[in-house]
């Protein structure tokens, strides 16, 4: 996969770090002399220009590429790099990152937004999952499909606990995707016994209701 990354500074270099370990392509855009900090990520392609003209994501090939990743940290430079790039060079994924969360309502797909990530939102997703057992949380949000991966940790007194999973009907457009039992990830199967403090990780769509998804995870399954 060839993915350019807009913005390289610490998140950008992290993430594109993590990407070539994983044996993908990348090139690393900025537009301050700074950020070319070149043997940090010595494997990645580095261009010293401004993203946000198409004469750079030209240069960059970014029609080539498989991922874009607006990783700046301007929220109106992460927009307009992502728009263009979906625009102008029908990129198929576009990923951005949101400085202020107060701006994450724009970050969707009239903005050419397919994931916005907000690292912020993220840190506190997991803050709140790990001391609110029994609290739903949403992680992040695909814009483009409407799709969603929320978590909760399942107390120890719900009643779904020693259940399969074969024997719980979940909500419409809800998926359970993974469970994580004592650090360790377990990909579910209709046969897996559903255990307290396990952290549930779902999927869900546009048409989910996560207040009905709370309910069946703390409650049970509502009277009919």
């Amino acid at each position: 996969m060839r993915v350019v990354i807009a913005g390289a500074g610490s998140v950008g270099r992290s993430i594109a770090r993590e990407l070539l370990g994983h044996g993908h392509e990348v090139t690393l855009v900025d537009r301050q002399p700074s950020a070319m900090r070149v043997a940090q990520v010595s494997e990645a392609e580095w261009l010293l220009a401004d993203a946000c003209e198409l004469s750079t994501l030209t240069q960059a090939k970014v029609d080539e590429c498989d991922v874009v990743v607006a990783a700046t940290g301007d929220d109106k430079a992460n927009l307009v790099i992502s728009l263009l790039a979906k625009t102008e060079y029908g990129v198929p994924r576009t990923v951005a990152r949101v400085n202020n969360p107060k701006n994450e309502w724009m970050f969707d797909e009239a903005w050419g937004v397919d994931v916005a990530v907000s690292t912020p939102r993220i840190m506190t997703a997991m803050v709140e999952e790990a001391v609110a057992v029994g609290d739903l949380v949403r992680i992040f949000t695909f814009h483009q499909s409407g799709a969603g991966i929320l978590g909760l940790t399942l107390p120890a007194d719900s009643p779904l606990v020693g259940r399969r999973v074969g024997q719980v009907v979940w909500p419409t457009d809800t998926v359970l995707a993974c469970i994580v039992r004592d650090d360790r990830p377990i990909a579910p199967s209709p046969d897996d016994t559903i255990e307290g403090h396990d952290e549930l990780m779902f999927v869900t769509g546009r048409q989910a209701d996560e207040q009905e998804l709370e309910q069946l995870l703390t409650h049970g399954p509502a009277a009919s």
